[in-house]
């Protein structure tokens, strides 16, 4: 038994130091990268004011209200639908310049091209800014 002992201790320290050598190293903490988020920049007190300032003046108001469906949908729908966001602002203020169709019906809705961008991008602010009301 002496005799297996000795050769049994020698393998086992041989397969210690064996796997001491060979284990894999210690795998490192990974940081999972969050998904890239657009955060749409603070809405500014003067923009919703200016916006529906813009509103009040234009000719939008014989089809929409704030919150009633008149021929197209009530701002209130609208800003439901579409959060605040630098991508919706966009996407709204160009609908507001060149028309659109479909989204809310059948009725188009009339292009208003004598309209400036950064107008348009202050009264689509005003009205997304009604959800966060």
């Amino acid at each position: 038994m002496k005799r297996l002992a000795i050769p049994l201790f020698l393998v086992m320290c041989v397969m210690g130091t064996v796997n001491a050598q060979t284990k894999p190293a210690a795998k490192k903490a990974t940081v999972k990268a969050s998904p890239k988020t657009t955060t749409a920049p603070a809405i500014k007190p003067q923009d919703i004011e200016e916006g529906k300032m813009l509103l009040t003046k234009s000719d939008c108001l014989a089809c929409h209200k704030v919150d009633t469906k008149v021929v197209g949908p009530a701002y209130a729908d609208v800003a439901k639908k579409y959060p605040y966001s630098a991508a919706n602002v966009d996407l709204l203020s160009s609908k507001i310049i060149n028309g659109g169709s479909g989204t809310w019906g059948a009725v188009p809705m009339a292009a208003h091209p004598a309209l400036t961008a950064a107008d348009a991008k202050k009264m689509v602010t005003y009205i997304l800014s009604l959800n966060a009301k």
